[in-house]
């Protein structure tokens, strides 16, 4: 069986014992029971690399409660219906409780998931960063037409959005998110900072042979003339699976041999119903949330990594892809081309004729024209060496250091 995230909740926060030499980092994450891996990442990223007497003078330490179940824990309950009660519940009332036990314990919070930033509003607000990912949070305000909801669920969005707007600085992993921030006139220019996200460390072109054996497992050894395309994330509307359907078809039409992976979870009953249509659910493979050595052996032994998004803030599959030297046809998006550069294949996200001749033209190369292929690759993983979480950190702790020099008393250098 794949190996599943672990989704245990973790720790209470600590208090650090710092000297007055080095700055207190409070991470604050996402609830575990939330299962945002991408989300995790960031979280996961900064405590390793400013943790446990890291050298850039912060001491960094995750703050994530675990979650109470109130509703989730009847058993005569809907099980969607009362975790989502239960993640408002926990988002909008004991996490911040839990923070304002907190507040005098760091020097500079960080909060890592722009959903999360009505916490701002229980930390000082002068010594908080939030992470902004994207603008999907707050569709429902900006876009309200075509992102319809209850009016008790757009005060909670705005409550988001103010505590938002009061952070210290608001980081983006991209300019394109940064520029819709701008656009939307949500966040004042002089509080924008652009700090991509990287790849995780197992993310390499390099042999796992545990992880690679194990993946061979799941999914079968294959012959030299078939391809397996992955995708990468969830089902949410905005990935758009009915593209990656649509394109898949046309493109097992003129390769019989290929599959679909998808890493993630399950399709949506309506995204079965139309595999089934298309004649298509005995040549893919749904594998759940891996845990991230496994699924960057799944990454490695694809053919091609696809991505079929109409919005994304960044398109952490992109990278993760080319670290792993997996070539990417990707949505055309401002986006997912600051990461993917010319190392990856872009095509507009409704044609689909465009994606699968772009993908089959890939397939031939892979077949037929071995040195540019692996000259394809090489340059993946060169576009991919550019972001890093090492990097991530470092530009970091300039904005952890710009923050606390506003503070009285702060480090400013």
């Amino acid at each position: 069986m794949p190996q599943l995230l672990n989704n245990l909740p973790e720790t209470v926060v600590r208090r650090p014992q710092s000297s007055s030499l080095q700055l207190r980092l409070g991470v604050v994450c996402d609830f575990v029971e939330e299962n945002w891996p991408s989300m995790d990442l960031i979280g996961d990223m900064l405590v390793s690399h400013l943790g446990n007497g890291s050298p850039m003078g912060i001491e960094a330490e995750r703050i994530r409660p675990a979650m109470s179940r109130r509703f989730s824990a009847w058993e005569r309950v809907n099980s969607k219906a009362a975790f989502n009660a239960d993640r408002l519940f926990n988002r909008f009332w004991d996490y911040p409780r839990f923070l304002r036990r907190c507040r005098e314990s760091f020097d500079i919070f960080h909060v890592v998931d722009h959903s999360y930033a009505q916490l701002v509003l229980e930390l000082p607000p002068g010594q908080t960063l939030v992470t902004c990912h994207d603008l999907d949070t707050f569709r429902c305000l900006l876009e309200p037409d075509s992102e319809p909801r209850s009016v008790l669920f757009q005060a909670m969005v705005r409550r988001t959005l103010r505590g938002l707007r009061k952070a210290a600085l608001v980081v983006c992993p991209s300019f394109a998110t940064r520029d819709a921030l701008l656009t939307h006139t949500l966040v004042t220019e002089n509080r924008l900072r652009v700090v991509p996200n990287g790849a995780h460390p197992s993310c390499s072109p390099e042999a796992d042979p545990l992880a690679d054996a194990e993946v061979t497992r799941w999914l079968g050894e294959r012959s030299a003339g078939d391809a397996d395309l992955l995708h990468v994330g969830s089902t949410v509307p905005r990935k758009r699976i009915d593209v990656l359907l649509r394109v898949f078809a046309e493109v097992k039409q003129r390769f019989p041999g290929t599959r679909l992976i998808r890493a993630g979870g399950p399709f949506t009953p309506e995204q079965e119903s139309m595999a089934d249509d298309l004649r298509l659910k005995d040549s893919i493979v749904v594998l759940p949330q891996l845990d991230r050595r496994f699924l960057a052996a799944v990454y490695r032994r694809a053919a091609l990594v696809l991505l079929t998004s109409e919005r994304e803030g960044f398109g952490l599959p992109v990278l993760e892809a080319m670290a792993c030297a997996t070539p990417v046809v990707a949505s055309d998006l401002p986006s997912v081309r600051e990461v993917g550069g010319n190392s990856a294949v872009y095509c507009r996200i409704s044609r689909i004729p465009e994606w699968a001749d772009a993908i089959c033209g890939l397939l031939h190369e892979r077949r037929d024209d071995f040195s540019r292929w692996q000259t394809r690759r090489a340059e993946a993983v060169t576009r991919a060496g550019l972001f890093s979480w090492n990097k991530y950190a470092l530009e970091m702790v300039k904005l952890y250091r710009e923050v606390a020099g506003g503070i009285p008393g702060g480090l400013a250098s």
